[in-house]
């Protein structure tokens, strides 16, 4: 079969679960169980739909790095429940879902996928390192706008995008960023700080929108190109635009560092290969399902490994 690299943002599809299924989905002993049984359920459709040999959940090791929020203070500041001195901020979320997140990572590393995640850094960063990286092509399934700057149609590197729900998902390609928007997807992380996204907090350029930042990168090229003729009065730009984004330099300036992945993280060396389970990992497989309640989900989602595993062959992928 060929080789093809998936990567979940693991907390997009998960979050996603919660709200898709009730809450009063739960273990034996109480514990809601509904995030996890929805992102198994998740797993089973894109291994079946998607056929990847290779598969990693990408962690947010730290949702909102200290270093954006150094350079652009309102970065997700609505999302923090409580700020924690010397450590990751904590984010709102539902006590109901809380209490899942561990029973997740543990799901997850007892069916054999792979979790990555990176100090001080977003999943977004280890999604961007890893497409990268990638000597095959990639699926990047999640609902986040901000990582449309990592497709490539030249390598096959695609965003799988939950955005309408799992039933209506949608492949994005350069093709699709350029028709919705405009812009290539090359050119998506400036037309994003020049627009501003008000769901990661970012106030972007005051007064200018998708269509007048599309204008602007079709007419300059890039950010830089933009600030450098908003600068010049012999280039050819209108007088409100003009004063608005020289207006916004200071936010200009460090706009792009926060917006932009990292795409050179150290992640070490794993094998992200959709791998057989053994009779050990099944058993205990068998056992967390069992405890927890997970049914027809967790059968689902071994089923559709399990299809991957036994008709792959690839080496491993670092």
């Amino acid at each position: 079969m060929p080789e093809r690299l998936m990567l979940l943002d693991t907390a997009s599809l998960y979050f996603r679960a919660f709200y898709g299924l009730p809450d009063t989905i739960r273990a034996p002993d109480g514990t809601p169980v509904n995030a996890v049984r929805g992102l198994l359920d998740f797993i089973g459709r894109l291994v079946t739909d998607f056929e990847p040999t290779h598969l990693v959940a990408c962690w947010d090791d730290d949702w909102r790095p200290q270093w954006r929020v150094d350079l652009i203070p309102s970065y997700k500041e609505h999302r923090v429940e409580k700020v924690v001195e010397g450590g990751p901020d904590v984010e709102e979320t539902p006590e109901l879902l809380v209490a899942q997140i561990p029973l997740i990572r543990e799901t997850l590393e007892a069916f054999g996928v792979t979790i990555i995640g990176a100090a001080d850094h977003e999943a977004d960063d280890v999604i961007g390192t890893l497409a990268t990286r990638a000597t095959m092509p990639v699926d990047i399934v999640t609902g986040d706008r901000d990582l449309f700057q990592l497709i490539d149609d030249d390598r096959d590197v695609r965003i799988v995008y939950t955005a309408r729900g799992m039933n209506k998902l949608e492949v994005l390609t350069g093709e699709t960023v350029l028709s919705k928007y405009g812009v290539t997807a090359a050119q998506y992380a400036d037309f994003a700080a020049l627009r501003g996204d008000a769901s990661d907090g970012l106030p972007g350029v005051a007064g200018v929108g998708e269509k007048t930042a599309a204008t602007l990168l079709q007419e300059h090229g890039d950010l830089d190109g933009i600030i450098a003729a908003a600068a010049d009065a012999g280039e050819p730009m209108s007088a409100g635009i003009r004063a608005k984004i020289l207006a916004a330099s200071d936010y200009l300036a460090v706009a792009p560092t926060v917006v932009e992945v990292v795409r050179d993280l150290d992640l070490g060396e794993f094998d992200a290969r959709i791998r057989p389970l053994d009779a050990g990992a099944t058993a205990s497989v068998a056992a967390l399902s069992e405890t927890w309640a997970l049914g027809g989900s967790a059968d689902r989602a071994l089923k559709g490994l399990a299809a991957r595993a036994s008709r792959r062959a690839a080496p491993p992928a670092r």
